[in-house]
């Protein structure tokens, strides 16, 4: 290998769509079956308590992308308009990590799912682009982009995109150049039912499924997402999806080994927000529910950091994080961190807690924040608050004793001042990085999808 690549690691950005952290066997899963994973997370750190920055898609990525929240890249909901037809280019005013990676010699490639909008044209920094046309859809005869083509993949997605992924790989081990390579998956976003190989399906005929209960829908909420009565069929597919796409991971870790370029590359994984197969009595992420949840299980997501002989090996780290540390994050582990991003972004790197011998502790006061539109979450270790602009209903959990967050402590005269403070910190974090031209407060936004530019920046 070229020094140029010794001082600059290769990256590989695996992100899986619609995961909750609990549906991974490291994670303690014992039923599901994801024995790839599992290795990744037995050669780097595993990461307990990381949060997307919003509990659905597009507005996830567009955080992760550009480490800014949605009410300052203005990406509020999934997008409903501006993929092909009519494309809008929802991120041309905002730096991606991915354009500072390509102007300091990294050679940039997707391949999957895209979702941020004018989806024909290769965007930040990206040189090679497969890229889903929309969102997310069939998983046979899928639409997707290649070369700047509209066509359907006439095989198995989440297959396709590891093919191209493997060969994208072929072409840059053969440059001096490093690379970085998202591999982006639809899996295990729906369909689930007649979607996936039998072979996978078959795996969870016995399955009883005690890892995703079926419990009692909160009485405020009203769920969006009906699955019909056999929720058992669509667990089935679920965990089908991930076990297929585990397998897929697979190919790419022993490509990266067979090529002898393991050592020298840093492998991600992570999902783009959480999902609830029932546990919380519906099905779905931050919109499975009106009024839109925050509940963990819809903002909470796996992430594993793995580059043998640089990041510790089969450690688990309890820091609370969130999507907005990792733009920093990385930059800061390739050697970028001399990048000035400014004082609008509200992340902060955790690459010392990559180190073998971290002097960081994950132990600091750290508060996570997400929003989705009119709704915003406070959360602590200890307490989560959720506010709904402009009426509620609000809610308040102590975690440490309802960590599944059933008892909402909202009415309750001896947890006045808690929720108090929690709204004032809320309140003051919003203010001190909201772009007021496309403030998610001021938008309604339902969870039926984004179809053009927010607030201000959409001209009527």
């Amino acid at each position: 290998m070229a020094d140029l690549r010794k001082k600059k690691p290769n990256i590989v950005c695996i992100m899986s769509d619609d995961q909750g952290i609990w549906s991974l066997g490291c994670y303690g899963n014992k039923e599901i079956q994801t024995p790839n994973l599992d290795r990744l997370a037995e050669t780097g750190v595993k990461f307990n308590e990381f949060f997307c920055t919003s509990p659905v898609c597009s507005p996830a990525r567009a955080s992760i992308l550009t480490g800014k929240i949605p009410s300052q890249h203005g990406v509020h909901d999934w997008i409903a308009g501006g993929d092909v037809e009519q494309p809008i280019e929802y991120l041309e005013e905002h730096v991606a990590y991915t354009e500072i990676l390509a102007e300091n010699d990294y050679v940039c490639g997707l391949s999957g799912k895209w979702h941020l909008g004018d989806s024909l044209k290769p965007q930040k920094g990206f040189s090679h682009w497969y890229v889903h046309q929309a969102g997310g859809g069939p998983y046979y005869d899928a639409p997707m982009v290649r070369d700047g083509t509209c066509m359907n993949e006439p095989g198995y997605l989440t297959e396709a995109i590891t093919n191209d992924a493997l060969q994208f790989l072929d072409d840059q081990t053969r440059d001096e150049r490093p690379f970085y390579l998202g591999i982006h998956y639809t899996a295990p976003h729906d369909p689930w039912l007649n979607s996936h190989p039998e072979e996978f399906v078959q795996l969870y005929d016995d399955c009883a499924f005690e890892t995703c209960p079926q419990k009692e829908l909160q009485k405020w909420f009203s769920p969006t997402m009906n699955i019909g009565d056999d929720w058992r069929e669509h667990a089935k597919g679920y965990y089908a999806a991930i076990t297929a796409m585990d397998q897929q991971i697979g190919r790419v870790l022993d490509a990266l080994e067979e090529k002898g370029v393991r050592e020298d590359t840093v492998i991600i994984f992570m999902s783009d927000n959480g999902f609830s197969c029932g546990q919380h009595g519906f099905w779905g992420k931050g919109n499975g529910t009106f009024p839109l949840n925050m509940y963990d299980y819809s903002v909470k997501v796996p992430l594993i950091i793995s580059q043998p002989g640089r990041i510790t090996e089969g450690r688990s780290c309890d820091a609370l994080l969130s999507g907005y540390d990792f733009m920093p994050t990385l930059l800061d582990y390739v050697g970028l961190d001399t990048y000035k991003h400014g004082t609008d972004l509200p992340g902060k790197s955790f690459a010392p807690l990559l180190a073998e011998e971290s002097h960081v502790s994950e132990n600091n006061a750290v508060v996570i924040y997400d929003e989705y539109g009119p709704v915003r979450m406070i959360r602590t270790k200890e307490w989560k608050y959720i506010h709904r602009y402009p009426y509620g209903p609000h809610e308040l959990y102590h975690l440490t004793n309802d960590p599944l967050e059933r008892i909402n402590l909202i009415e309750s005269p001896h947890h006045k001042a808690v929720w108090k403070e929690l709204k004032y910190q809320l309140s003051n974090w919003f203010h001190e990085y909201v772009d007021t031209k496309v403030d998610g407060t001021k938008e309604s936004v339902v969870g039926t999808g984004q179809i053009n530019l927010a607030g201000l920046k959409n001209s009527g």
